[in-house]
């Protein structure tokens, strides 16, 4: 762990120093176009004044505007690399961060994807402060941030998938350089949520721009109205005629003009957006990718040997270069002279009739790599850790020092087995001890075994299964509903789900504590009886104790249990997770620790 944070110390250091080598040179040709510009003039007025040679002139301002425009691109281009390197400088600060234990400072923890009637997502922490997507996280762009947030709601890949989808992780995560490269170029982006009306807007189409009348109209009248103007220089025709033809493009210009203004406008909007998509979709196309999984995703948008997409964003990002600056003198005049915009509006449809239907693909697979990206980081961050095996002929779940993946060094790993001999463990203990924690930890890695992440663990293998857990349930005096009331609808979503005879694991925590103990004891027997003849693996926490005579009754149910200890009048928890039934209580005294005299 040390040497992957002194890794990461490094390469800040590393672009640090070329940072500042960057900015000496940016300050460097900075100071050479002003030389280059003053030279210029005085060069100029010497050549006027002292020669009066005017060919010498136009010389001189030929080489020092050359020089000068030259100058100016390598400096932009410097200035852009330097943007990239400032941005990788913070991925690996940040990196350092997580490392640390720090990460639940991250601005980005997907709060908006809470979702209180999700199966499982709220009782596994998956988002909001101290999430797992906060965690995770490291995608740059919209696209990135829904693949995480869907695969983490929605683990429905195959075996077989999940499987293409470690080794693509495992690959990812050896590629710090590339991925850092990716991510970097992400974060250059300004206005990613803009990628859903940019998708919206790529399909809308105006058939009137793909008539081939018009295109054939709009060549021949500026081609007349140019022939009007040299024959009016040559002395050939009145002024009269130049004038009426480009008073004439005028009119033809104010038709459908507030249209034709929003849809070029919006290409211009997009400009910076679409050059960041396509260095990210470069540095993709250029990748020689090894896993199935990565490669699958690069051939969306290739061609054979052609970066299809690259080709694709570029042409829409030309298109925008030819709007810009709508407003000038100098692009108004063309426009009336050339019928510039309806010229642009042709070659935006024909790029929508070749391209628009294909754009979000090309998206969804920067979105998919970032995705793994973001999952191999765990992968790089914690080499302890473990890639799950799965079962295809049996259900069970078995994993050797387990522990909850959000929880910093010093979390506590058990060794546990669901399936083999029983199917639902139920686990008692006294307040505090670990139990709530534990079924967090069992089903956030099973989870993670299902996204094709590693998970916290030195051994494990599972089966594929559906989650439901009943954890937190709140009183919603918005919805009038109890917290009681909250789990039975928990538990109903549970029974609907185990009717449909898919595989099953539930996680129940202090099931039915908010009724009566009589009721609460007799629904749950009843519950975790029926449970336990269905399709299912599950634990339970309970502090009815009572409930451990299941044992007894049920083979298919096993008792563990979490216990505290006291050494100086002091109460401690090993949260170790041991067989059989709890035999202690702490209530009482944790009561007298909170000041309660009893």
């Amino acid at each position: 762990m040390e040497n992957i944070e002194n890794n990461y110390i490094k390469r800040i250091q590393k672009y640090e120093s070329l940072l500042k080598r960057q900015r000496e040179t940016i300050n460097f040709i900075s100071a050479l176009r002003m030389i280059t510009f003053i030279s210029a003039i005085v060069f100029s007025i010497v050549s006027y004044y002292r020669f009066h040679n005017y060919y010498l002139l136009i010389l001189s301002i030929v080489i020092f505007t050359s020089g000068f425009l030259l100058l100016a691109k390598k400096q932009d281009k410097l200035i852009k690399n330097k943007g990239v390197v400032e941005k990788i400088c913070q991925i690996n600060e940040k990196s350092v961060i997580r490392m640390k234990g720090d990460w639940k400072g991250f601005k980005d923890d997907g709060n908006e994807f809470i979702d209180e009637e999700h199966s499982y997502s709220k009782d596994l922490d998956l988002f909001g402060k101290a999430s797992l997507f906060q965690y995770l996280n490291e995608t740059t762009t919209y696209m990135g941030r829904k693949e995480l947030k869907n695969s983490l709601e929605n683990c429905k890949f195959s075996i077989d998938q999940i499987y293409e989808r470690q080794e693509a992780i495992k690959e990812m995560a050896h590629n710090i350089a590339w991925r850092q490269r990716l991510q970097s170029e992400g974060l250059c982006i300004n206005n990613n949520e803009d990628v859903k009306k940019l998708i919206i807007w790529g399909k809308e189409k105006c058939s009137l721009y793909n008539k081939k009348s018009l295109k054939f109209f709009t060549l021949l009248l500026p081609t007349i109205t140019l022939i009007t103007i040299i024959m009016y220089f040559t002395k050939y025709i009145s002024f009269y005629y130049p004038l009426f033809m480009l008073f004439l493009q005028a009119v033809i210009l104010k038709i459908k003009n507030d249209e034709r203004n929003n849809a070029l406008d919006m290409v211009y909007h997009y400009k910076k957006i679409i050059g960041g998509y396509a260095n990210m979709l470069k540095l993709i196309g250029e990748k020689n990718f090894q896993s199935k999984y990565l490669k699958e995703i690069k051939e969306k948008i290739m061609n054979n040997e052609e970066n299809k997409a690259l080709k694709g964003i570029r042409a829409l990002s030309n298109i925008s270069g030819f709007t810009s600056d709508r407003k000038n003198l100098f692009y108004i005049l063309s426009n009336i002279l050339l019928l510039w915009d309806y010229r642009c509006m042709i070659m935006l449809e024909n790029w929508k009739k070749q391209y628009s239907y294909e754009l979000e693909k090309w998206l969804c697979a920067i979105g998919r790599t970032e995705e793994i990206s973001s999952l191999s980081i765990m992968c790089y961050e914690n080499p302890q850790w473990t890639m799950p095996k799965f079962n295809k002929n049996s259900f069970s779940i078995k994993g050797k020092k387990v522990g909850h993946p959000l929880l910093d060094s010093e979390k506590v790993c058990n060794d546990f087995t669901i399936g083999e001999d029983h199917k639902i463990l139920l686990i008692t203990g006294s307040n505090m001890s670990g139990k709530s924690t534990f079924l967090r930890t069992v089903g956030i890695n099973i989870l993670l075994a299902q996204i094709g992440s590693v998970v916290c663990a030195t051994e494990f293998c599972c089966s594929k299964m559906d989650i439901y857990t009943c954890m937190r349930i709140d009183d919603n005096l918005e919805r009038n509903i109890s917290s009681f009331y909250g789990e039975i609808l928990r538990i109903k979503k549970l029974m609907k789900g185990v009717k449909s005879g898919k595989p099953i694991l539930f996680l129940l925590d202090e099931i039915f504590k908010g009724t009566n103990s009589l009721d609460r004891h007799t629904g749950a027997e009843i519950l975790i009886n029926k449970l336990s003849n269905e399709n299912v693996l599950g634990l339970v926490s309970t502090h009815d104790l009572e409930l451990g005579d299941l044992e007894n009754k049920n083979s298919k149910v096993k008792n563990y249990h979490f216990k505290e200890y006291y050494k100086n009048n002091k109460i401690y928890f090993d949260y170790k997770l041991k067989p059989g039934v709890s035999t202690t209580r702490n209530a009482l005294y944790l009561m007298k620790m909170a000041g309660i005299d009893m």
